[in-house]
């Protein structure tokens, strides 16, 4: 299944647990959508996240997002592991 990367950019306030909670949330979200989320990064004094998933595309991670909390990621692509 292909992978997809996407970018939370501005996220004012970002702290470890606010991160934790949405991502629980997606957790409970994916299997609605097809999608499998595999891992997640932030940065709190930057106020971005990005997390990594397994989706049929890009729409699909969108959609746990919009399901899950509203927080929709200001960019999706697809990515490949590099050797």
């Amino acid at each position: 299944m292909p992978q997809y990367m996407d970018h939370h950019r501005n996220l004012e306030g970002l702290s470890a647990e606010a991160v934790a909670k949405d991502y629980k949330k997606d957790l409970e979200a994916q299997d609605n959508h097809e999608v499998k989320a595999l891992r997640h990064w932030f940065s709190g004094d930057k106020g971005e996240v990005y997390c990594l998933f397994e989706a049929p595309n890009a729409e699909a991670v969108e959609a746990v997002y919009r399901e899950a909390h509203g927080n929709v990621a200001d960019e999706v692509v697809e990515v490949k592991e590099g050797s």
